[in-house]
């Protein structure tokens, strides 16, 4: 079983040395890939090439960059991947990204941008490919409808104009409810989409805000999970060790059902990640 997980670039100094702390203890989960996700303004934009470098010195493992669309046009993309092989990156996490106000927001491209994620996944692999350099690129995935998507089947259209300009890996958004996952990955074989699909795993660092944060990305609450978190209400010991204990839970299931690489979301921390992975290899022979 492997596992790779995502940082977000710290806002300040203390942020930073947080951050660089918690890759070298992460290393200890021997992660197939650490990703830095992206800020599309001007100081966010210096801020998470700082991070990527940080990764790049720290982390121990592949560096995957991420990379939107939002508030750039096609040029300075182009100087943002040109950057990012400078710095060796031979991996890119293409994204639309999220409009400036927010996720419910409706999505305006640039006037001088791209208009599509699919059309960002084919210049990184242009960029690339006039320079010499091999590129992998990963686009996002959703086990349940995308806020702003009117359908399921619209979500593996997207889907799969990404896979055909070149991604060939997935990466999805957070869920608790695997059979939405399950149920994605029989879709994209249905459409005959040939792309790794990975899922994006969020330990529940706090039950309120990651039960807000899902709510906010249209990822369904199931009745078991709250009955799971139900005792541990004000306990923050109480709370870990029942983050532990159902996101083992939703991993080793997955597992069963044949998937090997899970994606986890950080929060820039590490303890969580180090108890989660090590109570996971620690049971039996998974």
């Amino acid at each position: 079983m492997r596992f790779s997980y995502e940082v977000f670039p710290p806002k300040t100094a203390k942020g930073h040395e947080t951050l660089r702390r918690s890759m070298h203890e992460l290393q200890v989960i021997d992660p197939t890939l650490i990703s830095v996700t992206y800020g599309a303004g001007g100081g966010e934009r210096e801020r998470s090439f700082s991070s990527v470098e940080l990764a790049n010195d720290h982390a121990g493992c592949p560096v995957a960059a991420h990379l939107t669309c939002v508030g750039m046009s096609v040029d300075e993309v182009h100087a943002v991947i040109d950057h990012y092989l400078d710095l060796g990156i031979t991996h890119i996490v293409a994204l639309r990204g999220d409009p400036p106000s927010g996720i419910d927001a409706p999505y305006q491209p640039h006037p001088n941008g791209f208009q599509r994620t699919d059309q960002l996944v084919a210049a990184v692999i242009e960029r690339a490919q006039l320079r010499g350099q091999s590129i992998t690129v990963s686009v996002s995935a959703y086990p349940e409808k995308h806020p702003q998507s009117p359908t399921l089947s619209h979500d593996i259209d997207v889907l799969a104009a990404k896979v055909e300009a070149g991604a060939t890996r997935a990466m999805t958004q957070m869920f608790f409810d695997n059979s939405t996952f399950l149920a994605l990955r029989n879709r994209i074989a249905q459409r005959g989409l040939e792309v790794d699909l990975i899922p994006g795993i969020m330990p529940i660092h706090s039950f309120e805000k990651s039960v807000a944060f899902a709510q906010r990305c249209g990822a369904s609450i199931p009745s078991e999970l709250l009955s799971h978190f139900a005792s541990a209400k004000g306990d923050a010991v109480a709370e870990r060790e029942q983050s532990i204990t159902w996101t083992q839970r939703q991993i080793e299931a997955l597992h069963a059902e044949g998937i090997d690489e899970f994606h986890l979301y950080s929060l820039n921390s590490s303890q969580l990640l180090c108890e989660l992975v090590s109570a996971i290899r620690g049971n039996q022979h998974v």
